[in-house]
């Protein structure tokens, strides 16, 4: 699923993070797992000493902020998942999930192992209701009245958890980090998703290349900091 709310900036080439779920036939992960180990998994590329000052991934990382942060999620199963696992990237794990993330690449230019990858069929569910957020934990509260492939909310529960990273000072950003970036996604209750909209956190506007129409709310970034 292709995603990009923008960020004012100067970068003039179009970049795009690409992030690989795990779906195997026999043993696909939770919905809500796999929404919580991306929106880790953008997270932990942030915060790699790779992604920062004069780190290899760098350059790329505020080319692709200074523009709009779009990301792009493919499943993988099998040799899929190993050839992509053989590339420079990050996976994250959840409870059954597994998600690779990769440093920013140019629009026109992905690796072919992963420009070979099913953007479709990412459609996962929940065996079980997920349970309820702690009052203390950062929720990612997606919109109750949109459907969203678990690949299209996977990109944005991702841009919630970056517009949430961007918000906090260095201090806060190192105390989410040095825990382990500890996060829940849950859908907001349709009583609350207007109060949520409204409250100043950070929010994500969909640019409307897929599933749903632009400028719609999708998640709302409510990080017990920014509160």
């Amino acid at each position: 699923m292709n995603d990009s709310p923008s960020r004012p900036g100067t970068g003039t080439r179009e970049y795009v993070l690409p992030l690989v779920v795990r779906i195997e036939r026999a043993a696909p992960p939770p919905r809500t797992d796999a929404l919580e180990t991306s929106a880790r998994a953008v997270l932990t590329l942030l915060a790699d000493e790779r992604s920062l000052g004069d780190g290899e991934w760098a350059r790329a990382v505020r080319d692709w902020q200074d523009a709009r942060i779009r990301k792009v999620v493919r499943r993988a199963r099998g040799a899929e998942w190993r050839r992509a696992e053989a590339l420079p990237g990050i996976t994250v794990t959840g409870k059954a999930a597994e998600v690779r993330v990769f440093p920013p690449v140019p629009l026109d230019g992905w690796p072919k192992d992963l420009a070979r990858l099913q953007v479709s069929g990412t459609d996962l569910d929940d065996p079980e209701p997920p349970v309820d957020a702690g009052p203390s934990a950062p929720v990612l509260w997606t919109n109750p009245d949109l459907e969203m492939s678990a690949g299209k909310a996977m990109a944005q529960t991702g841009h919630a958890a970056q517009l949430a990273w961007w918000e906090l000072d260095g201090e806060q950003r190192a105390a989410w980090r040095d825990a382990g970036f500890p996060l829940a996604v849950r859908t907001a209750d349709p009583a609350d998703w207007r109060r949520l909209t409204t409250s100043g956190l950070p929010v994500v506007r969909d640019a409307g290349f897929t599933e749903i129409a632009p400028g719609s709310c999708t998640v709302v970034a409510d990080h017990p900091a920014l509160r």
